[in-house]
């Protein structure tokens, strides 16, 4: 299939022009109210939102390779494209009701919540190297002033000053990675780099030394997006310091847009070249893998604060994820699919629900949720929900993601990951079940009943149910196969 030129391309690009529209749009509506009515801008994007989502769904259908090789329309990118979609109208839903968000900027806010989502879609997408990176900077630099949208709250400058340190150093080693990488094969497609490396490999005119040092240097930089070791530090000051729906949109659309990206490049590059019998690039993956979800459970077990906890769970489930991508088979691929979709409700589940307690009673300790039970047993046992799927306990969805990427790895006779995995699964029980034995079995002063609308009730619901009812739904399963796709033409 002949790439298409870049005015055949437009009509097949049309789900990221209508982000850019609404983006826009946003903007000129806080223009018009001044900040009086700032709820307009958030209506604006969640129309845009699902508009956009149409578009996305009309075209799903089709595979394209659009403006001249430079992105990829198929099934692979649309399944991330809809999830991320469906991420960020959690996202603008929960900024709607935190009232962490200054009034009078909420128009930009929504703007810059449309801007990343249109550079995720990119990052999803993208088979060229100049491509990759530019979607990667588009997703940084509006992440930055996101991650720092509360000027008022030093915590919040603190974490938009490390991201943008440790994002820079990161980006600049994946460039050069990729600099590394057009000098070797001479061309900056994806598709073409796998055949250059076959050939330089069959023909004995590469050196594997070379392209595992190129490898590593890539890795720099998806690795700093899927928040994985050694490119997790920013992670819990951000997600800490950052306002409570950017963290939660954080922990999902960004690790699920570098995961897009991590897939895409790796096996449509190393994977495809067949130059895992010259250089063990997926050992060094496998052993990322163990470290991520080690140091993420380990470094949570002591947190007070609930971001920051969910913080470094995130970085453990980057690290299950990793276990998938390590092994780079469709079966692997399947498993990390599968597990976004149960990871995008339990994990947005519990955010909101911190959401809710932030809102009530100004609280983001674990301190806080002492006595909930008494208090809103629907939002208690709604948020052990959440923690028991996020921990693989059956029956919720979290098991079967989990079972998923286990059995993968077990397929492929990594048996020593396996058990790295369980034994931190067993470990993340733990700092769980701390927040639950708070809510549950401790007392408080307060003891007032907390009284929360029925819209957040509804939108409780939403989360809750997807987390019981994924894992036996086959349909599920059948969409998140049928996603993989080619991948690559």
């Amino acid at each position: 299939m002949s790439p298409l030129t870049n005015i055949q391309s437009i009509p097949y690009f049309i789900p990221e022009l209508i982000l850019v529209v609404f983006a826009l749009i946003a903007v000129l509506v806080d223009l018009v109210n001044k900040g009086k009515n700032t709820e307009r801008c958030a209506y604006v994007a969640l129309v845009g939102v699902a508009a956009t989502l149409v578009a996305v769904i009309v075209l799903g259908s089709t595979e394209q390779s659009l403006f001249l090789g430079m992105i990829r329309l198929d099934s692979f990118a649309v399944f991330f494209k809809i999830l991320i979609l469906a991420a960020t109208a959690v996202t603008i839903i929960f900024s709607i009701k935190s009232e962490e968000l200054d009034p009078r900027m909420k128009g930009e806010y929504y703007a810059l919540l449309i801007a990343v989502t249109f550079g995720m879609f990119l990052m999803a997408s993208s088979t060229n190297l100049l491509m990759i990176f530019i979607a990667l900077e588009t997703v940084s630099l509006t992440s930055y002033i996101l991650a720092g949208f509360l000027t008022h709250n030093p915590r919040s400058s603190e974490a938009a000053f490390k991201y943008i340190t440790y994002g820079a150093v990161a980006s600049g080693t994946m460039l050069f990675g990729f600099s590394l990488l057009f000098g070797l094969t001479g061309t900056g497609d994806v598709v073409q780099i796998s055949n250059r490396l076959t050939e330089m490999f069959s023909a004995g005119e590469a050196y594997p030394l070379v392209v595992l040092v190129i490898i590593t240097f890539i890795l720099a930089g998806v690795g700093y997006k899927m928040a994985s070791v050694p490119f997790h530090m920013w992670s819990p000051d951000v997600y800490e310091g950052a306002p409570i729906p950017i963290t939660a949109f954080l922990s999902v659309a960004s690790k699920a847009a570098g995961f897009a990206l991590f897939i895409r490049l790796f096996y449509s590059t190393f994977q495809a070249a067949n130059i895992v019998g010259s250089v063990d690039w997926s050992l060094m993956l496998a052993i990322v893998s163990a470290l991520t979800m080690t140091v993420g459970n380990l470094a949570a077990l002591p947190q007070q604060n609930v971001k920051r906890l969910l913080a470094y769970s995130s970085i453990a489930h980057g690290g299950y994820l990793l276990m998938g991508a390590t092994l780079l088979t469709p079966e692997g691929i399947h498993a990390i699919l599968f597990y976004f979709i149960a990871y995008l409700f339990m994990n947005l589940g519990a955010f909101f629900v911190v959401v809710l307690i932030a809102n009530e009673l100004g609280s983001e300790t674990i301190d806080g949720y002492r006595n909930l039970w008494s208090r809103a047993p629907f939002v208690a046992v709604a948020m052990a929900i959440f923690l028991f799927s996020l921990t693989g306990i059956p029956p919720f969805a979290g098991f079967f993601g989990k079972w998923l990427l286990f059995t993968a790895v077990i397929k492929q006779e990594l048996y020593w990951l396996a058990v790295v995995g369980l034994l931190n699964s067993v470990v993340s029980l733990y700092y769980y079940a701390r927040i639950i034995k708070a809510m549950f079995l401790e007392t408080s002063d307060e003891t007032d009943a907390i009284s929360f609308s029925w819209g957040n009730l509804a939108l409780l619901v939403v989360f809750v149910v997807p987390t019981f009812v994924i894992g036996f739904w086959n349909t599920v399963y059948e969409v998140s196969r049928a996603s993989l796709g080619r991948i690559v033409g």
